[in-house]
């Protein structure tokens, strides 16, 4: 295995340390051996290839806890007369803006199955690092439902196909084996809709959906399959809270959360998933191009101020919040516009690039070898040429996003 020392940067190691000055990283292989002012960094009698940082910031791979990589904006008309298969040769593109945005890790609440991660993983595209949920669990005119008005099942997202099971399911044995479906298929994450939601055609945020038995069955069956977690998308405080109350790790939205939801997210060690960015890129979509309903545009215009004010108060109380952005409905490439956001509720630069490091690690289960500059851990590695604590947005910028490391491998180099 190889050498490679990155040098002459400032380092942000993701753990909210004071960043360092003419900082390094040494990695051997895959794996970060050193990590620190460079004079204390001692280089091996080695070949050693030199990554000059040019006077930039050195900081971990960023990490999405929220995406959707096999669908990008909201057209219906176009998704009903596209080829089915189409869509595997787009997300070959998704995937690719995805790493020049500097994430090289995404948990993926919905739609990718096993041989879009494989793809990945032997590298025949290129992409983040993915963890899957293949299908979100909903009950029959919920959120996950894509029956419409006029009779039919139309699903502009999400169809059944042979390693994608159907995510509807009503009562405890419906659900349980429901659960088991989705695990077979191969999920590292259960993803179940507890509430109803913007974007879906017969329902609202507040509604809520599944029992506590139901979902109580959710959580049991994660954990006697060696302890997969379980996420909620969750807009209403009702649901939200049951799912706290039912073991479901994290809350993905959260909109109308409540002063109960904060204390019982506090007492569980529940995450807050926000993705403030969802519901304004609803808006922006229908703006560009016309094609959102009217009763999704009106959902998702009355979610965005109560969605920050709600997220403002989870994160003064100390809620645990780790960056995701339901890329999918927006852009895949601008996940780091959320970071953004995460500053305009309260939190500082240094917090928003934690939330989208550490936090966001420690979210998917994967806060052992990723999420820090540390020895030890994985050189998922990014390497941005403005301050971000100075300016976080410059991160939006893919051109200020210089160098992109994932498991040592450098795969995007514009410096």
């Amino acid at each position: 295995m190889g050498y490679t020392l990155i040098y002459n940067g400032t380092l942000i190691d993701g753990n909210g340390n004071a960043p360092v000055k003419d900082g390094a990283v040494l990695i051997e292989g895959n794996k970060i051996r050193a990590v620190g002012p460079k004079a204390d960094i001692p280089v091996p009698n080695a070949d050693v290839t030199m990554l000059d940082a040019k006077g930039g910031f050195i900081l971990p791979g960023f990490i999405d806890a929220h995406v959707h990589v096999m669908v990008e904006g909201y057209d219906l008309n176009k998704a009903l007369n596209t080829p089915f298969s189409f869509r595997f040769y787009q997300v070959i593109d998704r995937l690719r803006r995805t790493i020049d945005a500097g994430v090289t890790s995404v948990r993926d609440a919905g739609g990718a199955d096993p041989g879009v991660k494989m793809a990945v993983e032997q590298g025949i595209i290129v992409g983040p690092r993915m963890q899957i949920s293949i299908t979100g669990l909903s009950i029959t005119g919920g959120h996950g439902d894509s029956w419409r008005l006029c009779g039919q099942t139309v699903d502009d997202f999400f169809m059944p196909y042979p390693g994608m099971p159907d995510g509807i399911c009503d009562g405890v044995d419906s659900v349980r084996r429901k659960v088991r479906e989705v695990l077979r298929a191969g999920a590292e994450v259960i993803k179940v809709h507890v509430t109803g939601g913007v974007m879906s055609p017969t329902d609202r945020p507040e509604f809520t959906q599944f029992s506590m038995e139901e979902l109580k069955v959710i959580v049991e069956e994660g954990k006697f399959r060696g302890g997969i977690k379980a996420m909620a998308h969750a807009q209403g405080a009702e649901g939200i809270n049951q799912a706290i109350r039912a073991g479901i790790a994290s809350i993905e939205h959260g909109i109308l959360l409540n002063d109960e939801s904060i204390e019982l997210m506090l007492k569980h060690g529940t995450f807050l998933v926000p993705t403030l960015v969802a519901p304004v890129a609803v808006v922006e979509i229908a703006e560009k191009k016309g094609t959102i309903a009217e009763n999704v545009l009106q959902k998702a215009k009355e979610s965005i101020q109560t969605h920050h004010a709600n997220t403002a108060k989870a994160y003064k109380a100390g809620v645990k919040i780790a960056m995701g952005t339901d890329t999918g409905v927006g852009d895949h490439g601008t996940n780091l516009r959320e970071l953004g956001l995460m500053c305009d509720i309260g939190m500082s630069p240094m917090e928003a690039i934690v939330a989208t490091t550490k936090v966001a690690a420690q979210c998917l289960g994967w806060d052992d070898r990723l999420g820090t500059l540390e020895v030890g851990k994985l050189a998922d590695i990014v390497i941005a040429a403005a301050d971000p604590l100075a300016d976080i947005r410059s991160l939006e910028k893919t051109d200020n996003i210089k160098v992109v490391m994932k498991d040592g491998r450098v795969l995007k180099d514009i410096r």
